[in-house]
């Protein structure tokens, strides 16, 4: 998504400034470093903070808030974001095609997207008759969460056929986790992932993902925060949805076993 954003605004004649958030760095710091430099807009990915305090900074500055659902609009802040929802059903419908029942979601809590990806899922298994199955775990953004999450499973007397995970990394700490116990995948249970990192790419991972289009939520992003310096954007913009799409690799084909 960086790296899209550098190309996007190199294209439209801008500069980026990046003000990365980490373990010692809030999103505070990281936000209030920009503006102590004078940045014209922000771009936000998946930033934490409150509506209300999006909007007293969108008062200062244009902001766009990428990969986040906000609900209501706060004001004067423009959001790009994939239908996390949809993405959901795509992997859902993936599985069930290909024969599976007992599908488990590990839950993104209170992450950006989660309650999305929550929501999609369960509208998935309950369109595809499937409500008694409806299963969440646990989960979280990071490999450690996935790990937590797919003991858990392991301990279970039901285990399920597949697992989609709240995102890549929590779907590489489940990997791990089987891997460990000798639980091969895909041929004992299928794991997808979400967002279609460059973990899920890597030749020993192949995971089966679904893709955000990285390159065209930065692209719109760069597009709604220039408009909004140049004097071109219009309200009716304002929430830009793209629609991801289902990465099918090498962590998922038919249950070797019934699923009832």
């Amino acid at each position: 998504m960086v790296e899209a954003l550098y190309a996007a605004a190199g294209a439209a004649g801008y500069q980026i400034a990046l003000s990365a958030v980490a373990a010692s760095r809030s999103e505070q710091e990281a936000v209030e470093t920009l503006l102590a430099d004078r940045c014209e807009a922000l771009i936000l990915l998946s930033p934490h903070a409150s509506a209300a305090r999006l909007a007293e900074v969108a008062a200062q500055l244009p902001v766009v808030s990428v990969a986040r659902r906000l609900r209501p609009l706060a004001e004067g802040v423009d959001v790009v974001r994939a239908a996390d929802d949809e993405g959901a059903r795509q992997a859902v419908d993936h599985l069930v095609a290909l024969g599976h029942r007992d599908i488990v979601h590990i839950d993104g809590g209170r992450a950006p997207g989660a309650a999305d990806r929550r929501r999609g899922y369960k509208s998935a298994m309950k369109h595809h008759g499937l409500t008694d199955h409806v299963r969440l775990v646990p989960g979280g953004l990071t490999e450690d969460h996935g790990a937590a999450a797919a003991r858990t499973l392991l301990t279970d007397s039901s285990r399920p056929t597949a697992v989609l995970a709240f995102n890549d990394h929590c779907a590489i700490g489940v990997l791990d986790t089987f891997l460990r116990a000798q639980i091969p995948v895909p041929d004992e249970i299928s794991v997808v992932g979400f967002d279609d990192s460059h973990l899920a790419r890597l030749a020993h991972v192949q995971l089966t993902t679904v893709g955000q289009e990285a390159r065209q939520l930065a692209r719109r992003a760069v597009s709604r925060a220039v408009a909004r310096l140049e004097g071109g954007a219009t309200d009716d913009e304002r929430e830009v949805v793209v629609t991801p799409h289902l990465v099918i690799r090498s962590t998922t084909r038919a249950p070797c076993r019934s699923s009832v």
